[in-house]
């Protein structure tokens, strides 16, 4: 009887930490949503479970020791049923929540409302992190019974929360937040049930126990003790928060994240706690005065690592998610196993070392070292997300941590000559104080500088300089399309050009994302335009404030650029604007997808004036065909309704999804508009490429899709659990994917009708759909990798429409790779070059090339009206700039 209710009590106990880090993996995400930035989710719920979980466990050891193991395990089970149905209300609570808390601070700075929902959050996740801080001594009152000991319930809680981290990853993608967060309850009520049957077994075996009695005195450590106990607590969840940052951008970077880590994480104090049991009582002391210098130099060491790390996993290919998951776990494994064992290891050891008789009283101490360490916890889970990483940065706030559990864990260290490893630790970390340059962390940027660092609690944002001169714009370590180069500048702004071309007469646009800026000056030409930019980065409004005004035409100070979530901007806000620009951006990173969702589209669609434009821009090489239909679906859900409109066009690899209000398009009002432009400002408007260019790239109306094409809701998110999978295992094919938009491009006839273009016009329009039909079969043979097929179909479409770049391009960059091989017959270099600029005026390579050729021959003058050309097409190449 007693060794199957010990194995039954384990099983329960492992059980409920199974259910904890589910329900936190869970919150965590609905927290993230809710705040558009996943950090700030990660530090709410880790500060709300710690700081619940230590003041229950602070409780519950002044009272646990009253109630006898049969009363301790029926309170248990009540706790665990209880948490189970609150979880059950979440979310239906959680809606009204987030409605009531924008009413109430809808108008306030992103800030003060980031903090009141912070606080909101707080309370509303407390009660149950408590009730589950309640459960570890009631826990331990019934395991003392039972012959069990502190450090196997630890462990077994642990390693069971090690599991729970990984359990949503199986849930979400398949049944989203809510039926997955449903499913852990539902289990949790099953414990709760299997923990109030053992509960009545072992009533009958309560002896020589009063309920009721007085709690036995003494029990409560020194507080000197529990206050350094409570700051290891804070050093390791510093340590967490980190490590979430720096491995969330080197290492696996998606929604997958989190839980790897935890598992991770939970997985080594489970192993510490349980390897602690085994400790001799005569060697508890040597222990303890080792694990503070080993810990905190271990901590300290991994960083020495993170290059080759971040090498190793972004020059590694992997045929599966799950192989990336495992490989890349292991190597965060590898760095941090040392540094968790010793947080496991640490509650055993000291509840043995401060037990009169080192097992029983351990037990019913365990409760006030857990609660102190829990509460050091949530304080340095605050300290970390909300001061010492917007203040110092990530790795400096990992060496406060390490230096923090230096301090405190010498708390009971004896021998003094320990202390020498403080300056030693020291020492050990200044050359990893400040996170290493770009080019030693990702090895496709290699050759770059590090130009600025800006790194708050929202991001970290480096801008970098190639050694062309180009720069880039990284968010935590993702290049997000922004580019100064020529070709990315040219796609940047057609995202601004396309939607005000769709417009006849735009007079606001607002930007869901600044970026570079450089979208935002796609809209310069346009004159008399209200510009409004939302983002939520600081250090990229800084960049494009700074670092990209010579590209971006110093659009910012024309600007009314506000720092906001894209989410609760639309929400709050009341204003109207005529064109609205989605931006890109990865969809499979933490948080990111929810912009893609039927809500996010939904508020678009309503702050949207009448017959206005919302564009949201997408990049086929980020999606499979199903997860493009999801998109698709999703869109024309939130806009094909009412008078409402869902259409697709096609600028090379990137689509926009067009949304329109209220009215369709008619092409006659946009063709006369333009043209009233001046001349200047016409041809910038639309890229030197015509309005009939554009107007040729519609694809068509969006089409119906089958019931079982599901919608990216923010409750149940599909794509960002599929598309890692899609990336790790390659799986994205351009080709199948071209082939399937092919399928349902709507014919000349019928896209002539959908945009109401007059007969008159009808022979322009129908060149610019055919040349951009042909665009598709030059990229597919491009894809098959048969050159001439890609040339044949190239002179095609620019025959077609000579305005039309794409065609342009790939033939003036076949001309000018061909020159490697000498001049055409009957042409020397400098003629072959003409031709090529006659074809592309804006061909960055031919014009560097002429201007060499006349700085070669003498020519200065020459050289100077080349040079100036060039500028005008790439201002911030060093051969532009260093004259």
């Amino acid at each position: 009887m007693n060794q199957r209710s010990r194995l039954l009590l384990l099983l329960i106990y492992g059980g409920t930490g199974v259910t904890a880090l589910a329900y936190e993996i869970l919150w965590t995400r609905m927290l993230s949503l809710l705040f558009g930035i996943s950090i700030f989710g990660v530090v709410l719920t880790v500060t709300a479970f710690m700081a619940g979980l230590g003041a229950g466990s602070i409780f519950g050891a002044r009272r646990a020791q009253i109630f006898s193991a049969s009363r301790s395990l029926a309170l248990l089970a009540i706790l665990e049923g209880g948490i189970a149905l609150y979880a059950l209300l979440l979310p239906l609570i959680m809606p009204r929540l987030d409605g009531l808390l924008l009413g109430i601070g809808g108008a306030l700075s992103i800030g003060m409302w980031q903090g009141l929902q912070g606080a909101m959050l707080l309370l509303l996740l407390f009660p149950a992190a408590m009730a589950m801080g309640f459960a570890f001594p009631l826990a331990l009152r019934c395991a003392r019974s039972l012959g069990l000991t502190l450090g196997g319930m630890y462990g077994i809680n642990a390693l069971g929360g090690a599991l729970g981290a990984v359990l949503p990853l199986l849930l979400l993608p398949s049944f989203g937040w809510r039926a997955s967060l449903i499913g852990v309850a539902v289990f949790g009520l099953l414990l709760a049930g299997l923990a109030w049957m053992l509960s009545r077994q072992l009533a009958g075996c309560d002896v020589g126990h009063t309920s009721g009695s007085a709690p036995s005195a003494g029990h409560r450590p020194a507080f000197v003790d529990l206050l350094a106990y409570a700051g290891i607590g804070a050093a390791a969840l510093i340590l967490e928060i980190v490590w979430s940052r720096v491995f969330g951008m080197v290492l696996l970077r998606t929604e997958y994240v989190l839980a790897v880590l935890l598992l991770v994480y939970l997985a080594g104090i489970g192993l510490g706690s349980v390897l602690a049991r085994r400790c001799e009582p005569g060697r508890l002391r040597f222990w303890l005065s080792i694990l503070p210098s080993a810990t905190a130099l271990l901590a300290i060491a991994g960083q020495y690592a993170l290059p080759a790390v971040s090498q190793w996993a972004n020059s590694s290919e992997y045929t599966s998610l799950l192989q990336g998951l495992i490989l890349q776990g292991g190597a965060v494994l590898l760095l941090t196993l040392p540094v968790t064992l010793a947080f496991g290891a640490w509650l055993p050891l000291l509840a043995r070392r401060f037990s009169a008789s080192g097992s029983d009283r351990s037990n019913a101490e365990g409760g006030w070292w857990y609660g102190a360490n829990s509460m050091g916890a949530a304080l340095g889970a605050l300290l970390a997300g909300f001061v010492l990483l917007p203040s110092i940065g990530a790795t400096s706030t990992l060496g406060v941590g390490a230096m923090l559990l230096l301090l405190c864990g010498m708390r009971w260290v004896e021998d003094k000559r320990f202390w020498f490893v403080l300056p030693v630790a020291l020492l050990l970390f200044w050359p990893v104080h400040r996170l290493p340059p770009v080019s030693s962390l990702l090895p496709s940027l290699a050759d770059v500088h590090d130009m600025s660092v800006y790194e708050d609690a929202v991001a970290l944002t480096h801008v970098v300089e190639q050694p062309s001169g180009q720069r880039l714009l990284l968010s935590d370590l993702q290049r997000m399309d922004a580019s100064s180069d020529p070709t990315a500048v040219t796609v940047q702004k057609n995202q601004a050009r396309l939607p005000l071309l769709l417009h006849p007469d735009a007079h606001s646009i607002l930007f869901l994302g600044l970026g570079t800026g450089i979208t935002a000056s796609g809209s310069l030409p346009f004159a008399g335009l209200q510009r409004t930019a939302v983002e939520l980065s600081a250090g990229a409004i800084s960049a494009a404030q700074t670092a990209f005004d010579a590209v971006n035409g110093g659009v910012v100070p024309d600007m009314r650029v506000l720092r906001d979530d894209a989410r609760r901007f639309l929400r709050a806000d009341t204003a109207h604007y005529d064109v609205i620009v989605g931006d890109l951006f990865h969809p499979d990173m933490v948080g990111r997808a929810n912009l893609l969702s039927v809500q996010q589209f939904t508020r678009a669609r309503e702050r949207l004036a009448a017959h206005g434009v919302f564009v949201q821009w997408i990049a086929l090489n980020q999606f499979d065909v199903p997860m493009l239909k999801v998109v698709l679906n999703t869109f024309r859900t939130a806009f094909a309704t009412g008078q409402g409109r869902a259409i697709l066009f096609v600028d090379g690899y990137r689509v926009a999804l067009v949304g329109l209000k209220d009215a369709g398009i008619e092409s006659d009002r946009l063709v006369e508009r333009w043209r009233n432009m001046p001349a200047d400002a016409a041809s910038e408007a639309s890229g030197g490429e015509g309005i009939w260019t554009w107007l040729g790239r519609y694809w068509g109306e969006i089409p119906r899709f089958a019931p079982n094409v599901p919608v990216q809701d923010e409750w149940a998110p599909v794509i960002e659990y599929a598309l890692p999978r899609v990336r790790y295992a390659g799986s994205v094919d351009p080709v199948a994917m071209w082939h399937w938009l092919l399928s349902w491009r709507e014919t000349a006839d019928q896209a002539g009708s959908a945009l109401q273009v007059r007969s008159g016009d009808f022979t322009d329009f129908k060149r610019a759909w055919v040349a951009s039909a042909l665009d598709v079969r030059l990229w597919l043979a491009e894809l098959d990798g048969d050159d001439r097929k890609a040339v044949e179909w190239a002179q095609l479409a620019h025959r077609g429409n000579a305005k039309d770049r794409w065609p342009a391009f790939a033939l003036a960059d076949r001309m000018f790779d061909s020159l490697q091989a000498g001049s055409p017959q009957g042409l020397d270099r400098e003629q072959a070059l003409r031709r090529i600029v006659e074809l592309r005026p804006d061909h960055e390579g031919a014009l560097r090339a002429l201007m060499r050729l006349a700085q070669d021959s003498g020519d200065a003058t020459q050289a100077e009206a080349w040079r100036a050309r060039l500028a005008a097409v790439s201002p911030l190449a060093f051969d532009v700039r260093q004259r």
